[in-house]
């Protein structure tokens, strides 16, 4: 069954790749759009029709809503698919989708503004029963009210931009005196990169994992997950290696978060695909935000629970109901994601150029998410990702072992990648126990 007659997909790279295969298998035609800097790109090269919508910039292209709008009428497109990044949380975006007779496959403008502004999210959660860190009831205005609430959460603290993601406009205070310079550069921060400099408070945990839980909804008060993620490896809140399921949490604490969180989202009358990420120590979840997107990680989820998201986005958007319930799902074996960067390892700066050769790992239990080809140029205008490595096995025991055989294989020669930390990370003695935290990653490649 086609659930659309062609959908135009508002991203680039591996993503983009990714929902064209899924609906290739729909039997659904999908338009590329690209910057001219991407004009032999390989979701260009695989798509059925292509546009070109601008310049590198992406602020000219993959963010220019009036030409992807006009790139979908002009192409007969009746929905998009805005993958992650870019404009996939952009309720604005969203509600142009819908004011043009278009389906945006995502969430309602509604919710994406909600859980957009993370203080919004915060509460609406807080009311449906969802844990949260300690920390303000809403945004803080003022310095003298910043030291109030952190003399009654206690220090360290955590000040967040409402606005914020990506780790942008996040700094911690460890003790009163650093307080008032820890304010000052995070309202600037995010006054810089989200235009609002509206900040909150939280409790600053020192040894917690970062636990997220993949959700579906059908709007119709119908809620599923498919289990736990772990991105507890990250560096400057970035992630770097996702696990599914988590090496900490056991199928009673999975359950019971997964109980709360869809009831929660029932009754919020949410509907497409969800991500709602949590602090877990001590046993305790605590709920940060909600991405009302696709997620990088989701493959680890899909091969666990045999579920394709993309298609399944697809179909919710089209008005489809679940037709399956929690009892129906189950959850096998173990999987990791290994963001594969265009970065000095050691550095970390960005590595665009050309690639000479790129041989990608193969055998059972492995796949790779990549838009390289040998001789393809990676353009220094937008994010460094070039490759997600995501291998699957009976247990993380054997996972981990194919992970490092596949990283072994994995060749991409004339620009430096992030392989090789990935390749030092799953023969860490930490790492191979499952014993880390946020914070774990920093420290083994020597702090910032």
């Amino acid at each position: 069954m086609a659930f659309f007659q062609k959908i135009l997909i508002a991203n680039r790279g591996e993503i983009a790749l990714r929902i064209q295969r899924a609906c290739r298998e729909l039997g659904i035609p999908t338009v590329a759009i690209h910057s001219t800097a991407d004009a032999t790109a390989m979701h260009v090269r695989l798509a059925d029709e292509s546009v070109c919508i601008g310049p590198p910039s992406a602020r000219e292209s993959y963010l220019n809503i009036p030409a992807i709008l006009s790139a979908a009428a002009i192409t007969g497109a009746d929905a998009i698919h805005p993958g992650y990044g870019f404009l996939s949380e952009n309720a604005r975006f969203a509600e142009m989708v819908e004011a043009h007779g278009l389906t945006f496959i995502g969430p309602s403008p509604a919710h994406i503004r909600m859980m957009g502004d993370k203080i919004a999210a915060k509460t609406a959660m807080a009311g449906l029963g969802v844990p949260l860190v300690p920390g303000s009831d809403g945004a803080v205005a003022t310095l003298d009210e910043a030291r109030a609430v952190a003399g009654r959460i206690g220090y360290p603290v955590l000040i967040k931009a409402a606005a914020g993601g990506g780790g942008r406009g996040m700094k911690v205070a460890a003790s009163a005196a650093d307080l008032e310079e820890a304010w000052r550069v995070a309202r600037t921060e995010a006054a810089s990169a989200f235009g609002n400099d509206q900040v909150y408070l939280e409790k600053y945990l020192d040894r917690p994992r970062h636990i997220e839980l993949q959700v579906l909804a059908d709007g119709h008060g119908h809620v599923v997950h498919f289990g736990e993620r772990d991105c507890s490896l990250q560096r400057r809140h970035q992630k770097l290696l996702e696990e599914a399921g988590s090496p900490a949490l056991d199928a009673a604490a999975r359950d019971a978060l997964g109980a709360r969180v869809t009831a929660a989202l029932a009754e919020l009358g949410y509907r497409n695909a969800g991500t709602l990420e949590f602090l877990y120590q001590d046993g305790q979840f605590a709920f940060i935000e909600m991405n009302t997107r696709l997620q990088v990680e989701h493959p680890v989820s899909e091969l666990i629970a045999e579920i394709d998201l993309v298609q399944e986005q697809i179909r919710l958007a089209a008005g489809e109901t679940l037709g399956y319930t929690q009892a129906d799902i189950s959850f096998s074996g173990h999987a990791i994601e290994c963001r594969i960067n265009a970065e000095d390892p050691l550095t970390f700066s960005p590595t665009p150029g050309r690639v000479n050769v790129f041989h990608p790992p193969g055998g059972p239990g492995v796949r790779v998410d990549s838009a390289l080809y040998a001789g393809y140029v990676v353009p220094p205008y937008y994010d460094s990702l070039v490759a997600k490595l995501i291998v699957h096995a009976p247990s993380r025991r054997e996972a981990v072992a194919r992970l490092a055989r596949a990283l072994d294989e994995f060749v991409i020669d004339g620009i430096k990648t992030t392989i090789p930390l990935h390749q030092r990370i799953v023969r860490d003695k930490d790492f191979l126990a499952g014993d880390y935290t946020i914070h774990w990653l920093e420290r083994f490649v020597g702090g910032e």
